[in-house]
């Protein structure tokens, strides 16, 4: 049976969406019929879903989802309960029809005879290649559930690191943008107003003065056209960041300018070693689990480093050495990976150096954000002190004529 989402109108003509399971479109809409249901479209759910895809790119589950369908899959296949009702039950846990039918339409491959992994493989963008290359390599090995349990761990840990991050990112950003829109609001609407009163008195007028006037000119003058070249700048960008070449020269510079470097290097290295680490743990061989793990790295420059420490590993030397070789991995990960070589407990290092390196890279993140804050306030509050001593010069002159 195969997972098909329907559009159909009731007896009172009300339109209702959903997922039903059925042999063919045919056999759909006669169970629609039995439901009393008017079928106006059936469509298998992986057909819909190679559509989106193709056309749109974006992910069949949000990593939200993604977790948690793993946590459920994890629980019930530790429970013994046979693949398919897996997949039918935590597929009626789901509130969004997209993930349900999704999730349906894995169970119909596996119906078909096909393993898990290789159902999954039919959704890319719902399931990563460092999860599907984890669930075959627990599939292979005949541990399937704790398979699963450790990479609900890890998907959970991930979804957790990126919150935090998120979150401590969020007020610096709305913090800019407002002083942003304070200070461009006070120069292209208040100071006009309020300096246009000095210039009709034709003295000569303070240097601040005047330059907050040029400045207030510029920004009424060309300011829409600013904003537009920016918009443009951003758009040109983008689009040059999808070609390959500009894009590894790009990452290149990120992860070794001074002021991204180090939060640029613990990212990745976060990323790489907990990938590694699960994939390892679950036995999958590790010049494979280089591969997969260095296809999530989110610089492209370091992906192709990786692939390179794939093929020295291939050829016979050591992880630590090959990594060393890149230059770009932190110190404190590379002994951690040379001592779990030496010892034979590889994984369990690969873990630890996981954990380390996430832990410093929120250490790193909270430092930063806290030194950001003060520093917008103090920029923040010279700008604004500066247009306010551009205004009261003016005054302090004409006082001292006066006088």
């Amino acid at each position: 049976m195969a997972a098909f989402e329907y559009q159909a109108l009731n007896t009172s003509g009300k339109k209702k969406k959903g997922v039903i399971e059925a042999e063919s479109p045919r056999h759909a809409r006669q169970l629609l019929r039995e439901q009393g249901l008017i079928a106006t479209s059936v469509q298998q759910a992986t057909e819909k879903e190679r559509k989106a895809g193709r056309f749109l790119g974006g992910p069949g589950m949000s990593s939200k989802e993604l977790t948690l369908c793993t946590r459920q899959m994890a629980t019930l296949i530790q429970a013994a309960m046979p693949l398919e009702e897996v997949l039918k039950a935590v597929s009626a846990q789901s509130e969004r029809a997209k993930v349900k039918s999704l999730l349906l339409a894995v169970r119909s491959k596996v119906l078909e005879g096909h393993t898990l992994a290789d159902s999954m493989a039919e959704f890319p963008n719902a399931f990563p290649e460092m999860y599907r290359a984890t669930v075959a390599a627990g599939e292979h090995a005949g541990h399937l559930g704790l398979v699963m349990n450790e990479l609900a761990d890890y998907t959970e840990s991930k979804e957790q690191s990126r919150q935090k991050i998120q979150l401590a990112l969020l007020y610096p950003g709305l913090l800019t943008l407002a002083s942003i829109g304070i200070v461009s609001f006070l120069l292209a609407v208040v100071v006009p107003d309020v300096v246009k009163v000095f210039v009709r008195t034709g003295n000569e007028l303070p240097p601040l003065t005047a330059g907050l006037i040029a400045v207030s000119d510029f920004l009424n003058a060309w300011g829409l056209y600013l904003l537009l070249g920016l918009c443009c700048g951003f758009l040109l960008f983008s689009s040059s960041y999808r070609k390959p070449g500009f894009r590894r020269q790009v990452d290149r510079w990120v992860v070794d300018f001074p002021l991204s470097r180090k939060i640029s290097r613990d990212m990745n290295a976060a990323r790489f070693a907990g990938t590694l680490s699960i994939l390892s743990r679950s036995g999958v061989p590790l010049v494979e689990g280089l591969s997969i793990a260095g296809s999530v790295m989110p610089n492209y420059y370091l992906r192709e480093e990786i692939s390179h420490v794939a093929q020295k590993v291939k050829e016979g030397t050591s992880l630590f050495s090959a990594l060393e070789s890149v230059g770009r991995f932190p110190p404190m990960m590379l002994y951690m990976i040379a001592s779990g070589e030496r010892s034979g407990e590889l994984d369990g290092m690969l873990g630890r150096a996981a954990k380390q390196q996430q832990q410093s890279l929120e250490a790193l993140m909270a430092t930063v954000v806290g030194l950001f804050e003060p520093v917008v306030l103090i920029v923040m509050g010279g700008v604004v002190m500066t247009i306010v001593l551009a205004i009261l010069l003016p005054i302090m002159n004409m006082n001292q004529l006066i006088g």
